[in-house]
């Protein structure tokens, strides 16, 4: 930009010393001291054209220098507006990712204690199902009715039932304990 101004301002005084010289000189006859005023009189116009050509370049000069300052700070002004929006837009998607981060936690939690309750459940069954279990063997025992064969397999199936209500149990402390690892 500076390099277009000064080209400019070159260009306008080599315009200036071209149409200057186009100035015909009047010769007068009269006497050698009216071609001295005349020769005199032309310089000082000249030179009073010249100054004032020159005046009016640098005002043109300091003009557009003022307007490429006040485009350069308007580029300033818009470039801040854009940082700050895009901080603003950065901030959101922090805040966005924190919310989601908090939801995921929060149904973590939630489906932990669904699998404790889940797990209580189970073993409150598996229990009635022992305590059913037990008392139709000892019905069936005290009435005399099962061979000793019969005996071993109700045992083993008490023993089995017994089994279940252990890893039931198991897997409630497993559920208890990522419940309070995520608290």
């Amino acid at each position: 930009m500076k390099i277009k101004l000064l080209l400019t301002a070159i260009l306008l005084i080599s315009f200036q010393n071209f149409f200057a010289q186009e100035t015909p000189v009047q010769v007068v006859l009269d006497s050698s001291k009216t071609k001295v005023v005349d020769i005199e009189k032309q310089k000082a116009e000249e030179k009073a054209r010249l100054e004032q050509q020159l005046k009016e370049d640098k005002k043109a000069l300091k003009e557009q220098k003022e307007a490429e300052e006040k485009a350069k700070d308007l580029e300033k002004a818009q470039q801040k507006l854009e940082d700050d929006q895009k901080k603003l837009e950065k901030e959101q998607k922090k805040i966005e990712k924190e919310q989601k981060k908090a939801e995921k936690e929060k149904k973590r939690i939630e489906n932990a204690e669904d699998d404790v309750a889940k797990y209580e459940k189970r073993i409150e069954k598996e229990q009635k199902e022992l305590q059913k279990k037990q008392a139709k063997f000892e019905k069936n025992k005290a009435k005399g009715k099962l061979s000793p064969v019969e005996v071993e397999k109700g045992n083993v199936e008490l023993t089995k039932q017994q089994l279940k209500i252990k890893e039931a149990e198991e897997d409630l402390e497993k559920a208890q304990k990522k419940l309070k690892k995520l608290r």
